[in-house]
């Protein structure tokens, strides 16, 4: 499948065997992968560890513990027509690298009807090569979720069969070491089948890198904040309108060592003052703050050309997350009608 400047958020399906969903994701992102991702300063500072030794173990970490989801980066690898030792390092970009990209920012507002809401903000170079990707894997459950070109899935936002959403943070955490890539951990919570289920295979999986995760299930009133680094793992119930800008924020977290960017500190500061506010409100509207602009610098909706870290907002989703019911919309434009929607379906309606 080609894609184009056009800016827009594509959709794709993808199904068969790991390989098979690897080398259809592969194929999708090819050209963009080998005229702008490869050509990057962030492609090369990543690159400049492929000798570190932590990586071959994490090599085979994954073989061992996720050999379905290594099929799919050895056909990630084959699509994009790259090196798989290539492929698999920048699908360990976060691990290696505390300056890796894709930011975001993410409201939760908990409820009867939980709701979640994400700003997806990665590389500006890539909009309009970006998709929701339906994934049916012939072993594994169904997914949709956001992808990146030479990226796997579940590290961004996705709804399952099962019910489940995750969205995704990025953490600069300097706190890393030899464990289970952080992308991989979040490719194998897409299987998950519970809210428990999701919460111990982070709790319990040795980790290399740091994420943020938002989860909820559709039949489960629970909405959760989870952060993770190699040496911790802390999941908060959220009962109260909070967001989350890529950085570690949970009590006694804060101070650990990380690399809080101006953006993501504005962000979460400006972001804390309209939940705040919001906590008065009968009704809340969570686009107005994911497309917030009060700080004219350092606004959350990132769509500057001189952004500081290198990332624009590429699409929003938000998730109502009901007893019975997941209803879901995708933007891919501020202020427009939503370029996806989905009710209770991982296509769109």
């Amino acid at each position: 499948m080609s894609t184009d400047d056009s800016g827009r958020l594509h959709f794709l399906e993808a199904s068969g065997t790991p390989y098979d969903v690897g080398f259809q994701l592969g194929r999708f992102g090819a050209e963009i992968a080998h005229r702008h991702l490869v050509a990057r300063h962030a492609w090369a500072s990543v690159m400049a560890f492929r000798d570190d030794r932590r990586v071959a173990v994490m090599r085979r970490m994954v073989e061992e513990r996720f050999p379905a989801h290594w099929q799919e980066l050895q056909g990630l690898a084959h699509g994009l027509g790259l090196p798989l030792d290539e492929v698999f390092l920048w699908n360990c970009r976060g691990d290696v690298w505390a300056m890796a990209s894709d930011g975001c920012t993410t409201v939760q507002l908990p409820g009867d009807e939980p709701v979640i809401a994400h700003n997806e903000d990665g590389d500006p170079g890539l909009r309009g090569h970006c998709a929701l990707a339906n994934v049916r894997p012939r072993d594994g459950k169904a997914f949709t979720a956001f992808v990146y070109p030479a990226s796997i899935p579940g590290h961004t936002f996705a709804v399952t069969e099962a019910g489940l959403v995750q969205t995704v943070n990025n953490i600069r955490s300097r706190d890393t070491g030899t464990g289970l890539p952080r992308m991989l951990l979040g490719r194998a919570l897409l299987d998950c089948a519970t809210l428990d289920e999701a919460v111990k295979l982070l709790e319990t999986s040795k980790r290399a890198g740091a994420f943020h995760m938002t989860l909820a299930q559709r039949g489960d009133p629970h909405l959760l904040s989870i952060e993770f680094t190699h040496s911790g793992c802390t999941a908060i119930t959220v009962d109260e309108p909070r967001l989350h800008a890529n950085h570690l924020v949970h009590p006694g977290r804060s101070e650990e060592p990380q690399v809080v960017t101006g953006s993501s500190r504005s962000r979460q500061q400006r972001g804390d003052a309209i939940m705040a506010g919001s906590r008065s409100e009968m009704r809340f509207d969570p686009l107005s703050a994911l497309w917030d602009k009060g700080d004219p610098v350092l606004p959350i909706l990132r769509e500057q050309p001189d952004d500081p870290d290198h990332e624009n907002t590429l699409a929003t989703a938000v998730f109502h997350v009901g007893a019975n019911s997941l209803r879901w919309r995708v933007y891919d434009r501020v202020g427009t009608d939503p370029r996806f929607a989905f009710d209770n379906a991982l296509t769109p309606s």
